[in-house]
């Protein structure tokens, strides 16, 4: 499969990177006005355009990967459902819901698939964390919780200093993936009501939020995020799968239901041996899975998807939500009251 890669920033080269190195897939074009990216085409030994409308015009690959800024995605994301292309946008999917679910409706309507780039929907510890769940062993997902602390350096803001502003924060950042992981392992959120604090940094944007989720099963949940705490407690130190940072033997969510919990990338499976009954004895077994990158194997499936051999495992509508359900939080904080989430 000729794969195109539209935005060489750093998301961008590792996509051409692992779509180098994927069997059945080859790099066909780096899309990039800059200098840089263009010498990086040259380099690699593939076709450069300035832009994705250049691309388009000159040439066809069998599908197209945006990573692109956010604001660009939908327009992006349009022009290759409209080629019949298909197409990994980057996530989230957008930079607000309506737009989200317009290429969602787009790409519904022409049969064209849209893989969001949820990469963590591609982990082996997140997919063993689902099926646990989906199983039953738990029994009925009575609550959810979820933390992702972290200290962002000050060189992190000095760097890009958008992130300082509105649309830089935690939520749009950080929250998102969270919030992307707690949906894929216990179904829709129907409703989120949230705090926000910009007390640490004093920043115009939130360094911390904490959240309440209602699922649609009936489940309760509840989230903290910080970019400014001192923790082991993320994603990112606990499932080891980026190597540049720190693995710490933690868990980052806990999912309870009426017959066990699971913590989370831990995978230890607690559950009372006899009497369910919280006088009774309680072990734990723990769950191994492999040590896999998940954006090689999210390119992998992105291969079958153009292929016609797989359907998106997060989809433009499943991003749309996710995207939806992100900025609800933002939304609730902004009122100080509950925010339903549509899908609309």
């Amino acid at each position: 499969m000729r794969i195109a890669v539209v935005g060489a920033g750093l998301i961008g080269r590792a996509h051409i990177g692992h779509v180098r190195s994927c069997p059945g897939t080859t790099l066909s074009a780096v899309v990039d006005p800059t200098d840089a990216a263009r010498a990086e085409a040259a380099a690699l030994g593939v076709a450069w355009h300035p832009s994705l409308e250049d691309l388009l015009a000159g040439e066809r690959p069998d599908g197209v990967i945006l990573a692109t800024p956010n604001r660009l995605h939908v327009p992006g994301g349009l022009a290759c459902v409209a080629a019949g292309l298909p197409v990994l946008v980057e996530k989230p999917i957008a930079d607000e819901a309506a737009a989200a679910f317009r290429l969602a409706e787009a790409a519904e309507a022409a049969g064209v698939p849209v893989l969001v780039g949820h990469h963590r929907r591609h982990s082996p510890l997140i997919a063993q964390a689902r099926e646990t769940v989906r199983s039953g062993r738990l029994g009925r997902i009575t609550a959810v919780s979820g933390l992702c602390w972290f200290r962002k350096s000050a060189s992190y803001f000095d760097a890009a200093p958008w992130r300082r502003e509105p649309g830089g924060g935690v939520v749009l950042i950080n929250l998102v993936h969270v919030v992307d992981d707690l949906r894929n392992l216990c179904g829709d959120v129907v409703s989120v009501q949230a705090v926000t604090s910009s007390a640490a940094r004093g920043f115009p944007v939130e360094d911390t939020a904490a959240i309440i989720l209602r699922f649609a099963s009936g489940a309760l949940g509840t989230l903290s995020v910080s970019d400014a705490v001192a923790a082991p407690w993320s994603w990112e130190m606990t499932s080891g799968e980026n190597k540049v940072y720190p693995r710490t033997d933690q868990a980052c969510y806990l999912v309870g239901g009426t017959d066990g919990s699971l913590s989370v990338p831990r995978l230890d499976v607690w559950r009372h041996a006899d009497e369910r009954a919280w006088f009774g004895p309680i072990a734990s077994e723990r769950i191994v899975t492999p040590d896999e990158d998940p954006l090689a194997r999210q390119i992998l499936h992105f291969r079958d998807v153009v292929r016609g051999e797989a359907a998106p495992v997060i989809d433009a509508r499943e991003g749309a939500r996710t995207l939806a359900t992100t900025l609800a939080v933002l939304e609730s904080a902004r009122i100080g009251a509950p925010v339903t989430v549509g899908d609309t």
